[in-house]
């Protein structure tokens, strides 16, 4: 197990004991001490009395430390290797592109944080302060927190279970000196768990304006969508809309576009018609997306003539407010 080396040690309440199911569905729900998960954990039968139901004593804390945050935005997917991670960052760097605008990203990828990478500041630390964590900041007006950021190298494992994973996340927000932001968009990994259980508990004082669910045409990735929608809906999530990514191939030379993925079952346009969801925008395939976030590079700055940057722009420009006009 990897020991994450931080100026501050990771939270790991004793009332959470070492064996605590993986998928624990948290003191607060009314499933505590009574799912399938909770068998043999030693908090069963207390979870089950509801003695632990009571208010989280972190989300004053939580609620204080978001209050100067205007939005915050969720980059979903319930599939892994759909483009979401990459997805975010452009969002970043499109909104850091207005030097009015203070923007952060908080990756809670906390098995696979790739957000650093991307952004090409993997090799940064985090440090402290009297007022918290300081981020990591690409450029003036650009914070970053990830946990890729703690790993003694890239190529260390972690290997937490649910209750570790929820404490790391609750400092993201609560420890982190984010200061005043226009924007915090927030990288979860796929699928519908402890990670995105826990944002949603920690942010509910404070708010989440929304959540951008991002899928690629094929059928085997909207099925994973629909239940990322499910989740959304049963949370109550609002679903700002649907980006579909890899839609079809741009050849960089003659600029033709050809399906990779084909949208077998009608891709992301008919599940948005199917759910009533917005689609946002469709981004084409451009091998250069790839290589800008290995070298850690805006591909919007890169590549500013590729029809993928203008897929990118469309849907920033369509769907989100500029700083002015953010009450």
């Amino acid at each position: 197990m990897v020991v994450v080396q931080s100026p501050m040690a990771i939270p790991d309440p004793k009332s959470i004991p070492s064996n605590a199911p993986e998928h624990c569905p948290g003191t607060e729900s009314e499933l505590a001490g009574k799912s399938d998960a909770c068998a043999g954990c030693d908090n069963q039968e207390i979870c089950a009395s509801g003695a632990t139901k009571l208010p989280d004593p972190s989300l004053p804390f939580l609620k204080q430390r978001m209050s100067g945050v205007k939005r915050k935005i969720l980059i979903l997917s319930g599939k892994g290797g759909v483009g979401k991670s990459t997805f975010t960052a452009q969002l970043g760097w499109a909104f850091a592109a207005d030097e009015d605008t203070q923007t952060g990203i908080m990756d809670v990828d906390i098995c696979g944080p790739s957000i650093p990478t991307i952004l090409g500041i993997a090799s940064e630390q985090v440090h402290s302060s009297s007022s918290g964590w300081s981020p990591v900041y690409v450029q003036d007006n650009m914070a970053v927190m990830s946990v890729g950021f703690m790993l003694p190298t890239s190529k260390d494992a972690i290997m937490w279970r649910g209750p570790k994973k929820n404490g790391l996340i609750s400092q993201f927000l609560k420890d982190v000196d984010w200061g005043d932001l226009d924007y915090l968009l927030v990288d979860t990994p796929p699928g519908t768990s402890d990670e995105h259980l826990s944002i949603v508990q920690y942010l509910k004082e404070s708010g989440i304006d929304g959540a951008v669910l991002i899928t690629t045409p094929q059928e085997v990735a909207l099925q994973d969508v629909r239940r990322e929608i499910d989740f959304c809906r049963k949370v109550g999530i609002r679903i700002l809309g649907l980006v579909e990514n890899m839609s079809g191939f741009v050849c960089p030379g003659c600029k033709t576009e050809s399906q990779i993925f084909k949208p077998s079952t009608g891709g992301a346009k008919r599940l948005a018609e199917e759910t009533g969801i917005e689609l946002l925008g469709a981004v084409p395939l451009d091998p250069r997306i790839g290589k800008s976030a290995d070298y850690g590079v805006s591909f919007l700055d890169e590549y500013p003539d590729s029809p993928a940057t203008t897929a990118y722009l469309d849907i920033i420009d369509s769907r989100y407010p500029s700083p002015s006009t953010i009450n």
